[in-house]
C-alpha cells in the first residue's frame, strides 16, 4: 500500500500563477509557521536566560520566566491551529507516509544521497514538490516524529514545570522533577539544533532565498523555472 494520491478535485484546486508556480502553502500553513518560528525563537533566548542567569542578564529572571511561560502557551494554542488545519483539510495528504517498505526506504535513500552528495554537484532533487505531496520521505518522517512526539512532550514537560505544586502526582510518576526538568533540557538542546539545521535546509533551494519567500507568498517555483 503507497501513499494516497491525490484526487482530481485536488488536483484541480492546484493553483498557478502566470509565473508557472506552484501554489503549496496555504495561508493557515504560512501564519502558523511564522508565528511557530518567532515563538520558538524567543523560546531558546528566554530558556538560554534563564538556565544560565548568572552569565547572561538581558532580561530579569523573572521577567524571562513570565515571558517564557506566556509565549510557551501561546506556541502550544498555534500547535493546535496547524493540528486543527490538517486534520481537517485535504492538506493531510502532505503528511501521508508511503506505506511500501522497499519503496519508502527506496526514496529515503535517494534523498539521503541527494543531501549528503548530489546536491553540491548541482543536480537536482530526486523529490519532486507537488501542492499535495511536498515533502520527501526523509522531511515526511522527520516532521511527523517531531510535530506528533517530540513536540507534544516538551509541552507536557514545560507545562509541568510551569506549575510544579498543581502537577507534583504526574512528576513524581515520572520520577520527579529532576527527570522532568532533564528531558524538558534536552529537548530544548535538540530545537536549537533543528532551528539551525532547519534554516540551513531553507537555503538550499535554487536560490538561498527561494524556499524563505514561499513561505510568504505560498508559492514555489516550478521544476522548470528553477533550472534556467
Amino acid at each position: 500500500m503507497s501513499t494516497i494520491p491525490p484526487t482530481q478535485a485536488q488536483q484541480n484546486a492546484w493553483k498557478k500563477s502566470p509565473d508557472s508556480e506552484l501554489y503549496i502553502n496555504p495561508l493557515p500553513v504560512r501564519i502558523w509557521h511564522w508565528l511557530n518560528a518567532v515563538g520558538f525563537v524567543a523560546l531558546i533566548l528566554t530558556g538560554i536566560q534563564i538556565r544560565y542567569a548568572n552569565m547572561f542578564n538581558v532580561l530579569s529572571f523573572e521577567t524571562a520566566i513570565k515571558t517564557h511561560n506566556w509565549v510557551a502557551f501561546t506556541v502550544i494554542a498555534n500547535y493546535f491551529v496547524w493540528l486543527g488545519f490538517y486534520l481537517f483539510s485535504d492538506r493531510i495528504t502532505v503528511y501521508h507516509p508511503e506505506l511500501n517498505p522497499r519503496k519508502f526506504f527506496d526514496k529515503a535513500f535517494k534523498q539521503f544521497m541527494y543531501y549528503s552528495y548530489g546536491i553540491f554537484k548541482g543536480e537536482p532533487s530526486p523529490h519532486k514538490v507537488l501542492a499535495y505531496d511536498k515533502f520527501n520521505p526523509m522531511q515526511s518522517i522527520t516532521y511527523q516524529i517531531v510535530m506528533l512526539l517530540v513536540v507534544p512532550v516538551q509541552f507536557i514537560t514545560g507545562i509541568m514545570m510551569w506549575d510544579i505544586k498543581r502537577f507534583e502526582g504526574p512528576i513524581a510518576m515520572l520520577g520527579g522533577i529532576h527527570t522532568v526538568d532533564t528531558v524538558h533540557v534536552l529537548i530544548f538542546i535538540f530545537f536549537v539544533s533543528f532551528t539551525l539545521v532547519h534554516a540551513y535546509m531553507g537555503a538550499l533551494g535554487h536560490t538561498p532565498s527561494a524556499h524563505f519567500k514561499e513561505m510568504f507568498t505560498g508559492y514555489e517555483e516550478a521544476e522548470e523555472k528553477s533550472d534556467q
